[in-house]
């Protein structure tokens, strides 16, 4: 069973002293950083009871917290130092109007966005359980290959809704749009149609733990979702009365939908959309290129433990927005990382640009060829690739087959595949390459 914190004590007289010794030995700041549930904090020390610190730590909490209400329901959440730290990196590499030093090039934006519009589609697809290959999902959007079963449905769904999202992202948001996100993305993969871009019509929903058969959420009323969901359409759209900064709402929007869950099923991929176009919305044109969902996917008992921890005590959302913020950070890494790898690939490819003749697509081509005997290519894995018009991928790939790299394998009628011809080594060499 999850385990329940104490009650806040406020007769406690102790209370009072053990936060400013907290405070002092820097102990308190440690806790707010990491936002410690109870589970956490009851072992962090032996020199004082844990009931006492914990005690001394909601206190601390609640003088710090700034207060939210959805409908009915009463939020709070705690701005800590290690948020600050963080948004204030946010502010000067994932947002602003002046680029960012990650070092993407100009000529190549297109292709890095189309790459992690993919990654956060099938990772957000994954978190929910559909069940395939990255190499899968990754050949079937390229290619646009339809969907064989409902995994890869939702995933290519996912990537639908991404990039309408991307084409929209300047609108606000309304009840409207909610259910036109959730219907792109629930599209053929719920138990009946009738669900799809629609508010839940029972109460008979429920969060469940699995592996454990427990019920870990009960959602609001389907009475008050509409209300709800009025409430953070105006959250989303329009600025608070107390200054929210524009991640943290991000961070809250995503919480909320998941919490009030308005649908049936689909709820977490409609969350972490919301969560995206907010920040497309507000300027952060970076998480574009982010793949936050591969981060959330690989830390999901944390992301759920998250949900749980803000619930079971008090609403404090601060539990989640800390989680949220640590995602990011790691996503933002594992771009620059993603970015390194890319450049060296470009570089490694310029060589090939010797050869008359040769573009910087059809470079990248050779090299793939080169570093992959077996590999088969068609016109439209080039022309999603690089982005690129079906006549464009169709000029490279016939320009390599008139310079010998290629030979051609007619599939049928319409369709040809290409492969790397017996030549294409001996005319490598030629080059000295």
């Amino acid at each position: 069973m999850f385990e329940q914190a104490p009650k806040y004590n406020k007769e406690d007289k102790n209370t009072i002293p053990l936060m400013v010794e907290l405070q002092t030995n820097g102990m308190l700041k440690n806790i707010q950083d990491d936002y410690l549930y109870w589970d956490k904090i009851k072992y962090k020390t032996k020199e004082h009871n844990p009931k006492e610190l914990w005690n001394a730590i909601k206190l601390h909490r609640i003088l710090k917290a700034k207060r939210i209400n959805f409908g009915n329901y009463n939020f709070m959440f705690v701005v800590t130092d290690f948020m600050q730290r963080a948004l204030h990196l946010f502010d000067m590499h994932i947002g602003g109007t002046l680029g960012s030093n990650i070092g993407i090039a100009e000529t190549d934006k297109t292709k890095y966005i189309i790459s992690s519009l993919i990654e956060e589609s099938i990772s957000s697809s994954q978190i929910e359980g559909a069940n395939t290959t990255r190499k899968r999902a990754k050949e079937m959007i390229q290619l646009e290959k339809k969907p064989k079963n409902k995994s890869e449905l939702m995933i290519m769904n996912n990537f639908i809704t991404m990039k309408y999202i991307v084409q929209n992202k300047e609108k606000e948001l309304t009840i409207e749009n909610i259910l036109y996100i959730h219907k792109l993305i629930s599209n053929g993969t719920l138990e009946s149609n009738d669900e799809e871009g629609c508010f839940r019509e029972s109460d008979d929903v429920h969060v469940v733990d699995y592996t454990k058969g427990e019920i870990v959420h009960t959602p609001p009323l389907k009475k008050d979702v509409e209300k709800l969901m009025d409430d953070l359409c105006l959250f989303f759209n329009n600025d608070t009365k107390d200054f929210i900064h524009p991640i943290v709402k991000g961070c809250i929007i995503h919480f909320m939908i998941g919490w009030i869950h308005p649908f049936t099923d689909g709820n977490g991929r409609t969350a972490r959309a919301l969560f995206y176009w907010y920040m497309l919305k507000k300027g952060y044109w970076l998480t574009e290129y982010l793949s936050i969902s591969r981060i959330i996917q690989d830390t999901k008992n944390q992301y759920e433990k998250a949900y749980l921890y803000t619930e079971s005590d008090d609403n404090d959302l601060s539990y989640f927005i800390t989680y949220h913020i640590k995602t990011m950070e790691k996503a933002y890494e594992a771009l620059k990382v993603y970015i390194n790898r890319k450049q060296k690939e470009v570089v490694q490819a310029a060589k090939f640009m010797k050869i008359p003749q040769i573009n910087e697509r059809t470079a990248q081509i050779l090299k793939l060829l080169n570093e992959d005997s077996d590999r088969v290519l068609n016109n439209k894995e080039v022309e999603t690739r690089f982005n690129i018009s079906n006549f464009t991928a169709r000029s490279d790939l016939k320009s390599l087959v008139e310079l010998g790299f290629l030979d051609t394998i007619q599939v049928n009628k319409k369709k040809r595949n290409f492969i790397k011809s017996e030549n294409f080594d001996k005319i490598i060499k030629k080059y000295k390459l």
